[in-house]
């Protein structure tokens, strides 16, 4: 069987992108390597990607320039997940970040392999998780 090395990108789809930016760098902190109308890439730590795009921007494929290739239409709708992973240690500034941010902290997983969760939403109200280690059996 071929080897996975791991998860390269994740996706939100986003109501409106400018709030949806305001809300990626200014509360969460991250950088955007390149942005358009229709998408936003930020690193999110350990060779991941976070992808924003716009609802509805991504319904046709997309024909890159200097014959790179095309990317295939793709969509989603609904509140989605996802986890971030943090440093133990950086649990409590994340919180007094969320907290100073107006951000309500939704629920708090102490997990049995001694992992912490926080769970919050974006203004799309997708689902939010910082997670330290002790969560999963590889982390």
């Amino acid at each position: 069987m071929p080897r996975l090395d791991g998860v390269l990108e994740t996706a939100l789809y986003v109501a409106d992108m400018e709030r949806a930016r305001v809300f990626f760098e200014g509360v969460m902190g991250l950088e955007p390597f390149t942005a358009d109308y229709r998408f936003t890439a930020y690193d999110a730590g350990a060779g991941s990607v976070l992808l924003l795009f716009q609802q509805g921007e991504t319904l046709e494929t997309v024909t890159l320039p200097d014959n790179m290739g095309t990317i295939p239409p793709h969509d989603g709708n609904g509140r989605l997940h996802l986890a971030f992973a943090i440093a133990a240690d950086e649990l409590a500034p994340w919180e007094r970040q969320l907290a100073d941010h107006g951000i309500a902290i939704e629920g708090r997983t102490h997990w049995p392999r001694g992992g912490e969760s926080l769970y919050f939403r974006d203004p799309d109200g997708h689902l939010l998780e910082l997670a330290t280690p002790g969560v999963w059996p590889n982390y």
